[in-house]
């Protein structure tokens, strides 16, 4: 079976199609938790996402506050074609230090998801996914789950947006 082309994937229906539907100028609220159920921060926010590379791509800017202090970051979303998966970079001034974050993720169909991990300061790496969804036309939501090396589970961080008029 052939495998799909940039040109198929970025028809209506298609997931670079899907991806083009996330550009736009967002602002919302960034919800942060360092253990389950104890919110550490709850902060406004603001992010433009936009498609780069004929459309390949698109590029999330943003910025924000974790306890008053300013942060930013960029992220490079992606879908590639021959794999069949979702890919992303990420880096900021906050979560990422001075590294980049790299991750993939399996189509399935659920909006965008991917699975990257970071370095611990002692023992072994821990996990980070994110999952990206668009209910509706004009709202975002964008969850980090961090992931213990034994595997435990946990909302991190979850930015809802609302697409700027």
């Amino acid at each position: 079976m052939a495998k799909r082309t940039f040109e198929e994937s970025s028809k209506e229906g298609g997931l670079h199609h899907r991806l083009a539907q996330l550009a736009g100028e967002w602002e919302g609220t960034t919800k942060t938790w360092f253990e389950p159920d104890k919110l550490e921060d709850e902060s406004p926010w603001r992010g433009t996402l936009r498609p780069v590379a004929g459309g390949r791509f698109v590029v999330h800017e943003y910025e924000g506050a974790f306890q008053g202090k300013p942060l930013s970051g960029v992220a490079i979303l992606g879908y590639h074609l021959d794999p069949d998966r979702f890919e992303m970079a990420w880096v900021d001034s906050f979560h990422t230090g001075t590294g980049i974050m790299f991750f993939k993720g399996a189509n399935e169909g659920r909006g965008f998801g991917v699975l990257g991990s970071y370095e611990a300061p002692s023992g072994p790496p821990w996990g980070w996914r994110t999952e990206i969804q668009q209910p509706e036309a004009d709202r975002l939501i964008m969850t980090h789950y961090n992931i213990t090396p034994d595997g435990q589970e946990t909302k991190a961080v979850e930015t809802v947006y609302r697409r700027k008029r």
